[in-house]
């Protein structure tokens, strides 16, 4: 009896080890995903990113980087990759000039929503966020036009 208990332990044991062992192939896909989540990941711990300052363009022409509008926040979209990234998204009356840090480069539609009164519109504008645009104090500055206001 008891040889028959350690001969089943026994093949139980070396069928467990043959079984665990992975073939080369299963190795080398293990290196190879692991080699491109590496990739992955550094590239996106290199994707530059840029602080936003957003302001208004008036109708006439005027940047505007102070005052309050009928405005409902910011939005970034990525004219490649269809993201969007968002300010304050409140509504009613905000305060400009709005901030959006982190903003990765490329180039963006930028737009505001109305806010809650209705009172002004807004258009867009598209550009290309780099280090070409940084300005002096250290932000990509854009100015949303209005389009329309009451």
């Amino acid at each position: 009896m008891k040889k028959l208990i350690f001969k089943t332990l026994l093949l139980v044991g070396v069928s467990g080890a043959v079984i665990s062992c992975s073939s080369d192939d299963d190795m080398a896909f293990n290196q190879e995903h692991s080699q491109t989540q590496n990739s992955k990941e550094s590239q996106t711990a290199k994707t530059q990113t840029y602080d936003i300052r957003f302001g208004l363009l008036s109708q006439n022409g005027t940047k505007i980087l102070s005052g309050s509008y009928d405005l409902g926040g910011f939005v970034a979209t990525n004219t490649v990759t269809g993201e969007e990234y968002y300010t304050y998204g409140g509504s009613g009356f905000q305060s400009v000039p709005q901030y959006f840090e982190g903003l990765p480069a490329g180039t963006y539609e930028f737009s505001a929503q109305q806010g809650q009164g209705g009172w002004v519109g807004y258009g867009s504008v598209i550009g290309t966020v780099s280090d070409a645009q940084i300005d002096e104090d250290g932000y990509v500055t854009v100015y949303v036009p209005i389009a329309w206001e009451e």
